[in-house]
């Protein structure tokens, strides 16, 4: 067997901590053998919840720290806590080459500031970009940035196309990537000349590791012709909390379309197995864990509201990422 992944958890960030985040501790490890969580947190609390689970104590080990870093804290101020919080000492944990990667579900402006502070840029790479998953109707998009970034010039948007094609191999690597830039419109005259100029550079500069397709208008990110989505970290973000907000207006809705009357009832109970089906798709957990790009350990955030599978599935994208070799693969096509 090889030498298993390590992956530092920082249990003490986001809603309904740590339980939520030793529950999918759990869950992944369930699935998961050749896995070692290395936990972060205050142990009193931790170790009362470990005891209720089937955790064997050879698959983890607690690491102690009395203080935490709350959800209102400003980046600064979290930093400021010093190096006893447990996603300080997370993330120093990477830095120390003890972890492979690290998975928190806290304060994500803390989470950047801090990891930028214990690790180092990948060479070339002059800003980190945050990516998500995004389903489209033919598997999974990734999608960069997602706030880490206002302002993008041209090179920060090749390094984008880069990484997210980096990142959608190492996670799913018998698809081929294909970047498209998020635009106003399909033509090539249409956008901004910071747009314009990307799109330049990314049709004249062939790169092995990705397919350039051109334009992508906001209407067309879920159709499934490309996989790869780039924009700046301010239109990224509004696209991601519009596409979440109109998700869940179209899941209430057809909820309460359905349970309104005997007839919806009826027919909800007939279609019971294709509802099912829609519902795992527009279920925000299962696409759980952005990767902080550009630096050189891979830095995961859950969503700070997310369950406990929620996290697990952040936890498998660790391990995807890590067997992937995602790093080396940015490493090797960095221009």
């Amino acid at each position: 067997m090889n030498d298993p992944i390590k992956i530092a958890v920082d249990a003490m960030g986001g809603e309904n901590s740590p339980n939520k985040v030793i529950k999918g501790i759990e869950i992944h490890n369930s699935k998961n053998s050749n896995i070692f969580y290395n936990i972060f947190g205050n142990e009193k609390i931790i170790e009362p919840i470990i005891k209720k689970t089937n955790l064997n104590y050879k698959n983890y080990k607690i690491f102690h720290t009395e203080n935490l870093i709350k959800d209102e804290d400003s980046p600064l101020s979290a930093a400021k806590k010093g190096k006893n919080t447990s996603m300080w000492q997370s993330i120093e944990s990477l830095k120390k080459f003890e972890s492979d990667a690290i998975v928190s579900a806290g304060n994500t402006g803390a989470l950047f500031v801090i990891a930028k502070l214990n690790l180092s840029m990948i060479e070339k790479i002059d800003k980190p970009a945050l990516s998500a998953l995004w389903p489209n109707k033919n598997g999974m998009n990734v999608v960069l940035d997602l706030g880490a970034n206002i302002e993008c010039n041209e090179k920060n948007l090749v390094d984008f196309s880069l990484m997210g094609a980096a990142l959608h191999k190492s996670l799913f690597e018998n698809e081929d990537a294909k970047v498209a830039l998020l635009n106003i419109g399909s033509e090539e005259m249409k956008g901004n000349n910071i747009i314009k100029n990307t799109y330049q550079l990314l049709t004249d500069k062939k790169n092995s590791l990705f397919e350039f397709k051109g334009y992508i208008e906001g209407n067309n990110i879920m159709d499934g012709n490309v996989n790869v989505i780039v924009t700046d970290g301010f239109t990224g973000n509004v696209a991601l909390k519009t596409a979440e907000g109109t998700a869940n207006f179209i899941t209430s809705e057809l909820k309460q379309a359905l349970n309104s009357s005997l007839i919806g009832k009826i027919s909800s109970f007939i279609n019971l197995k294709n509802l099912k089906k829609f519902k795992k798709k527009l279920d925000p957990r299962l696409y759980n864990g952005a990767i902080l790009l550009g630096l050189d350990k891979p830095v995961i955030k859950s969503h700070g509201s997310t369950d406990e599978i929620g996290f697990a599935n952040s936890l498998e994208v660790c391990e995807k990422i890590i067997n992937g070799k995602l790093i080396d693969k940015i490493k090797k096509n960095i221009i």
